[in-house]
């Protein structure tokens, strides 16, 4: 089977984009901004652009470009045979995150198609709209299989033909949309006091542990870093590729869309409601975090002028975040089968099936939804720390300098192996401990409560003595040429 490679750097830094680029940055990040003190939480959370996301960006990039095999083979091939499992994890976390975020992404769709027939700017409660949508059964349903089907036909096309030229037209309409979305809210009466609250930071708040936390947790979930996902695309990068230039471009190129979506929302709610009220509405999260997105910005874009358009335009960036994020996992997926030796075609037609599937019961159900995207949320901290220890495995300074700095004109210090050797493990030991910290009660252990420490465990402890049991399969199967 002939390897293919992205055709050039831009098609390889666009479809990564679309990996980093998804509903976390345009729904979740403005309500966790502010909800963390507004401007004070950008000071933490570009900190740990740093110290978090862009390390790892790098580490996935020179293990997928070094392994050119998926996470199980990349782990296989570079840790040891003994370690598939660990790469199978990885795996596993974003294939689990995958079977609920295409029931996002059909959410995603279905405001679209209302904001662009017009329906949903002439809806009077739109909480009432969106529990009946959500719990009507079929609607989440039909959305979850139409956005499946669509990011599964692009995938089946290949890396070139279907993920590099869906992304060459999904994130540069993305960030126009996002842009014009920004500028048109900018530009509303009243904006100013948005913008006051969202860049002018109150120095005292960073006093506070746990605004540090959020702001960890924020870019741990809307860079991509450490899934796995940056990996798999990186098995398709060129040999001459610049992996830190790539990674500082990814992680900054998030960032920015997490800004300029932050701008929109609090410049618009701003202008339309009272200071107050405004704070109050953006920190809401509502039913599955989705309160400001689903329910508050349509009140606000029907009290607008030209609301219809903006409306449509906002629906559209975050049904092509979703999508491009989407199609990334749906790669993961495949490759992994690949790697087993399917064929493209049967490993497409193994994951389109099992993502209908077990997409179900998150759409027919909020509280499982909820429960998956707590128990596979923090899991993400786990495969971080999984690609780190990879690098110390392999010696922190040997993958610096054979697998980062083997090429381009960027060198990276000594100052990275101190960060995965040393910062990064510390980093997930002190956010898992501060979220199970959050959910520990008298019935923590309980492993079919919604979102506490039991569940994690069983479901972690389940997948993994699993993947423990088939390592030997995993790596022998994989590595077989």
């Amino acid at each position: 089977m002939k390897q293919e490679h992205f055709t050039s750097r831009w098609g390889l830094i666009i479809s990564v984009v679309g990996i980093a680029v998804g509903t976390g940055n345009i729904w979740r990040f403005p309500r966790i901004a502010a909800a963390n003190g507004g401007g004070a939480f950008l000071i933490p959370w570009v900190i740990f652009l740093f110290v978090w996301s862009i390390p790892l960006i790098m580490a996935e990039f020179a293990i997928g470009k070094k392994a050119r095999y998926g996470v199980v083979g990349a782990f296989a091939s570079l840790m040891g045979p003994r370690f598939a499992w660990m790469g199978a994890f990885v795996g596993l976390v974003a294939v689990a995150i995958m079977f609920y975020y295409s029931v996002v992404a059909g959410w995603c769709l279905r405001y679209f198609s209302s904001a662009a027939t017009g329906q949903l700017l002439g809806i009077e409660d739109h909480e009432a709209f969106w529990e009946t949508f959500i719990g009507s059964g079929w609607q989440p349903v039909l959305f979850h299989f139409l956005a499946t089907t669509a990011g599964i036909l692009i995938v089946q096309r290949g890396v070139v033909k279907g993920i590099e030229k869906a992304n060459r037209i999904l994130v540069p309409t993305l960030l126009v949309l996002i842009i014009v979305s920004a500028i048109r809210a900018i530009s509303l009466p009243g904006a100013i006091n948005g913008l006051n609250f969202l860049f002018t930071p109150d120095f005292g708040a960073l006093t506070d542990v746990s605004l540090w936390l959020q702001a960890l947790t924020q870019n741990a979930w809307d860079t991509g870093a450490g899934w796995g996902l940056i990996l798999t695309y990186a098995i398709y990068m060129r040999k001459q590729e610049d992996v830190p230039l790539n990674a500082a471009m990814i992680g900054f190129g998030n960032n920015s869309v997490s800004l300029l979506a932050a701008i929109t929302v609090f410049c618009t709610v701003f202008a339309l409601l009272p200071a107050g009220e405004a704070i109050q509405i953006i920190q809401t999260p509502g039913p599955a975090n989705t309160g400001l997105t689903f329910i508050w910005i349509p009140q606000l874009f029907a009290q607008m002028p030209g609301g219809y358009l903006f409306a449509g335009f906002f629906f559209l960036a975050l049904t092509f975040a979703a999508l491009s994020s989407l199609i990334s996992m749906f790669e993961l997926a495949t490759r992994i089968l690949m790697d087993l030796k399917l064929t493209r075609t049967q490993a497409i037609r193994l994951v389109y099936l099992a993502t209908l599937l077990f997409g179900l019961p998150s759409a027919l159900s909020v509280d499982f939804f909820l429960n998956q995207d707590w128990t596979w949320g923090v899991a993400l901290m786990l495969s971080g720390l999984f690609v780190a220890l990879l690098a110390i495995r392999f010696g922190v300074t040997r993958f610096r300098q054979d697998l980062i700095n083997d090429t381009g004109d960027i060198q990276v210090g000594r100052w990275y192996d101190l960060l995965i050797k040393y910062a990064i493990p510390v980093q997930v030991v002190v956010l898992v401990s501060w979220w199970f910290s959050q959910v520990a009660g008298a019935d923590w252990w309980n492993p079919f409560r919604q979102a506490n420490i039991g569940t994690c465990l069983f479901q972690w402890g389940l997948a993994i003595a699993v993947l423990l049991v088939f390592n030997r399969f995993l790596s022998e199967r994989t590595l077989r040429s």
